[in-house]
Parts: structure tokens; sequence; C-alpha cells
């Protein structure tokens, strides 16, 4: 049975499924639906065209689906997704997208959101990462698969994070990140591939020998970015078992707008 707090205020025409839990002086909107099983904390604020999974847990003070920072914003129909199985922490703050740009601020199944993240619009988090208290993400951002980032760390916007990146605290990016590598500081460099992240995720050691190849192509020889990319993706040749990674490294590299932390 869906529970509501009698202290509570749901819009009559917001949609809840079963099993949702609303704890005490949450506020939910009118063009708000919320999947089973997920339980809004007291005190948390989710308003505008939120639509947000099953099984989720948003802790107490958070606000979701509010008006985003971008002064463009006229009140358009945009909106906020999030998907399944999330954990939102205290006073984190994601907004709606903004018209024009996309119009969809995104986040995906399993991820591990600590207080006082701000996701601002039109961002996209895939699935499986983990941001630390007060991640910061600016406008278009997108995080990948497994992402990792550190506390008290901010992105610029239109920056791309790569599947299975770990990001260390207090970085600033202003670059992309290629998947697999270790980045941090401020301003950021590169220190190395994620070594412990792909073990815990059991990539084989000919997977890992892979990543450490490609980042030894990016960073310790003196390459150009376009030689890098043609020896990179020769390595699909040299190490079948490792063909996903180095396509997924290479359509990374051709599609990066902003360049590579380097």
């Amino acid at each position: 049975m869906t529970q509501v707090h009698s202290t509570a205020i749901v819009d009559p025409k917001a949609e809840l499924d079963e099993g949702v839990i609303v704890g005490p002086y949450a506020i939910i909107g009118r063009h708000v639906r919320i999947g089973a099983g997920t339980r809004v904390g007291p005190h948390s604020v989710i308003d505008g065209r939120t639509t947000i999974g099953r099984d989720n847990r948003v802790f107490q003070f958070a606000s979701l689906g509010a008006d985003p920072q971008d002064k463009k914003y006229a009140g358009e129909p945009t909106e906020l997704v999030i998907g399944d199985r999330n954990v939102i922490r205290e006073f984190c703050t994601f907004n709606i997208g903004v018209a024009g740009a996309g119009g969809v601020t995104r986040v995906g199944n399993d991820n591990w959101i600590m207080a006082y993240t701000h996701i601002a619009h039109d961002c996209r988090v895939d699935d499986h990462t983990t941001l630390a208290n007060n991640t910061t993400l600016a406008g278009h951002v997108h995080l990948a698969d497994w992402v990792t980032v550190g506390g008290l760390t901010g992105i610029h916007q239109f920056v791309s994070v790569g599947a299975h990146a770990m990001i260390g605290f207090a970085s600033a990016v202003t670059q992309d990140v290629p998947p697999f590598m270790l980045v941090d500081g401020n301003p950021l460099q590169v220190s190395g591939i994620n070594r412990v992240g792909l073990q815990r995720r059991d990539f084989s050691a000919g997977r890992l020998a892979a990543v450490k190849q490609m980042h030894r192509l990016l960073y310790r020889e003196g390459r150009t970015l376009n030689d890098a990319r043609e020896q990179i993706a020769e390595l699909a040749t040299k190490l079948p078992e490792a063909a996903p990674e180095v396509a997924m490294m290479s359509s990374f590299l051709a599609a990066t707008t902003r360049g590579i932390a380097r």
C-alpha cells in the first residue's frame, strides 16, 4: 500500500505507484510520477515534470525537478527522469532540462549519490555511478557507467567522463576524462588507470593489460592525440579479449569536443 504521511502535500494529479512511501512534510507536485517501492524522505520537494522509477531511496531535504538555473529557461515543459534503485542523499538538487538543449535531465539506475550533490539541467548520469558529497555537475555533463567522483569536485558544463573513470577529491574537471582513467587535482592531471575499480569489476588480466597500454599510448609516449588514437585502434587486433574496451576508448576519443584531460 502507498503510504503518505498526514503532513505531506501531494497534488491530486501526481501519480504514486504501489508501495510508495512519502515522509512528513514532503511536497509532491502535480506532474510527478513515482514508481513502486520508492521512498521519499521528510521535507523533500519533488516538482516539475519529474518521473522517478522503482525502489529509489530519496533522503530528507532533497529537491528534485526544480526549474533549471539557466536564464534562458522560460517555463517550458522540460523533464527530469530518474531510473530505478538509486540512493539520493540529503540536500541533493536535480534540475529539469532546458528547451532547445535536449530538455531532459537523466539519471539512470543503481547510482549512489551522496549529500549536497547538484545535477544541473540536461545532464546525463548513466548507471552504477558513485558521486561523493558536494559533487557539482554543470549543465550538459555526461557521466558514463561506473564513474566515481570524489567529494567537493566540480565538473564544467558539456564535459564527458568515460565509463569506469575515477575523479579524486576536490578536483576541477574542465576537459573530458577518458574511460578507465584516474584523475585528480586543480589543474586536473591524469594519475594512472582506475586499477582498483577495474579489479573490483572482475576485469581479467588481459583486459587490464589493454587498459594499461591505452594509458601508455595516451600519456606516456609523447604522442599526438591522433597518433595515439590510431595506435589504440590497432589494439583490438593485438588483444582481442579487450576489443570492447578498445572500442569504448576509440569512440570516446572520436566524440570529444572539449579535448581530453592530459
